[in-house]
């Protein structure tokens, strides 16, 4: 049994969504980023964690990779070419696509007031538009590795309504064609019911 450990309006749906797609039993541990209880997990605030045998393991991506790995589901096996290009489009996805909104977050509500800098938001809704736009254009089929879903899929289908929810432009009809192949699963659909 699995603890998922903050609230399901975070990055923590994407390990929620994870769990119910390769049907493994979880309790969910609703705790909000920043709050006591989630320090008391991860000195940094941040949520998500999964708690598993008494060990807390941190980051989305680093929950899902270990997930996937474990029940060998939604993943290639490691050591193998289509793992690598698999971990690569996870990392491109973080790097271009989930730290863009991040940014937006900060400034919009993260970071203190004298902190804040309004003005980046254009350029960062420029350089995720174009981001979407060049991953729409490198997918190998129906989903970023062809005809299987991986964990990078979850990942950036949640970034995308991530980005719906913080008035991003979403002009891409192949990316919400999409993203609407990914959440067309009883998986995402029981992951919604915890919102």
């Amino acid at each position: 049994m699995y603890t998922v450990i903050g609230s399901p309006n975070s990055r923590a749906f994407r390990v929620i969504w994870m769990l119910e797609e390769i049907e493994q039993p979880y309790v969910l541990n609703p705790v909000k980023a920043g709050s006591a209880e989630a320090k008391a997990i991860n000195p940094s605030g941040k949520v998500p964690a999964l708690l598993v045998d008494d060990v807390v393991i941190t980051d989305s991506s680093a929950i899902m990779t270990f997930l996937a790995d474990r029940h060998d589901a939604l993943t290639y096996p490691a050591g193998t070419i289509e793992r690598a290009h698999q971990d690569a489009y996870l990392h491109r996805i973080n790097d271009e696509i989930d730290a863009v909104l991040w940014m937006a977050a900060r400034h919009s509500f993260v970071l203190p007031e004298d902190k804040r800098v309004a003005d980046v938001k254009p350029s960062l809704k420029w350089e995720f538009e174009r981001n979407i736009n060049r991953l729409m254009q490198d997918m190998a089929g129906p989903f970023l590795m062809g005809d299987k879903v991986t964990v990078p899929d979850l990942v950036l289908t949640h970034c995308g309504g991530w980005a719906i929810s913080a008035g991003f432009p979403m002009e891409n009809d192949a990316f919400k064609a999409y993203a609407k192949r990914v959440r067309a699963s009883k998986g995402f659909e029981r992951a919604q019911s915890t919102r």
